[in-house]
């Protein structure tokens, strides 16, 4: 790619871009599966007919399916839904006709280091890691999933009921996804919180999202490094990795050739730890 004349991303190892002008091309990759976008037709002609030279490869037109992720296209905008991968999950494990809930988890659930009998390790890390993949286009599964995560080595009853209680809730609504609309800007806002030491060992869970031009665009929910000695410093330490993200996701717009001119939004609901990044001297 980058003996054509394409860029590789910094910000994601994966992407190639070509600019000449106000015209873009892009390419992503994925093993062997590629995806390529762009408004310089001539130039997308050009890479398919160079990669078709170099690899046995082939055009399916528009992307309507990637990697699991299914890509629907209408006038509100493109919407991003794992649909069929939800369906054959359940469809494994038998859950395809089982009574829906509403909720992925119980609120205020704690899940205890032990707790209940032990249970197939190898069925519990699939189904979990199938889960984590189903979470880029289902944020509303993320704190839930990442609570279940942390137990992969030692997996019990109690925990294999919450890995069940998610798959129920996806029954109630499988097609649920991501939609990008087409809003005007590109403004970028992200919002932090974060709970205080709300795992068995103490140590805090931190969560973000990031919006870029209204679109729900990157989220994550983890667990904290270190324990929180207040509730405060877990809030501080959840907008730390929420400014992160967004000097990740400012690299990859300037990759693109996207500059967003506004200053990018921080929105934390703890005043103390607001204080704490505004003041300039108490950073200890």
């Amino acid at each position: 790619m980058v003996s054509v004349g394409y860029k590789q991303s910094n910000a994601d190892h994966t992407l190639f871009v070509k600019k000449s002008g106000a015209k873009i091309s892009i390419l992503i990759v994925y093993v062997d599966d590629i995806v390529v976008t762009g408004n310089d037709n001539d130039e997308i002609g050009r890479l398919k007919k160079f990669l078709g030279q170099e690899f046995e490869i082939k055009d399916l037109g528009k992307l309507r399916y990637f990697l699991g992720i299914e890509v629907a296209r209408s006038s509100k905008g493109i919407f991003l839904s794992q649909r069929k991968y939800v369906l054959d999950l359940l469809t494994e494990v038998g859950l395809l006709g089982c009574h829906p809930f509403d909720t992925p988890i119980e609120a205020n659930t704690r899940l205890q280091e032990k707790d209940g009998d032990p249970v197939d390790k190898g069925c519990y890390q699939r189904l979990v890691g199938k889960l984590i993949y189903l979470s880029h286009t289902r944020p509303d599964i993320a704190f839930a999933v990442s609570l279940v995560s942390q137990f992969m080595h030692d997996p019990h009853s109690t925990r294999m009921n919450a890995v069940l209680r998610i798959l129920r809730y996806l029954k109630s609504a499988p097609g649920k996804g991501i939609l990008l609309s087409p809003y005007d800007g590109l403004k970028v806002e992200a919002y932090t919180d974060a709970d205080w030491a709300g795992s068995p060992d103490r140590k805090s869970i931190s969560g973000y999202c990031i919006f870029l031009g209204g679109n729900l665009v990157t989220w994550r929910s983890k667990k904290q490094n270190v324990v929180a000695r207040s509730s405060a410093e877990a809030e501080f330490r959840a907008m730390a990795q929420g400014v992160c993200e967004l000097l990740w996701l400012k690299g990859l717009l300037e990759d693109l050739g996207v500059s967003a001119h506004l200053p990018m939004m921080l929105y934390c609901d703890n005043k103390a730890a607001i204080s704490i990044a505004h003041n300039p001297v108490q950073h200890d």
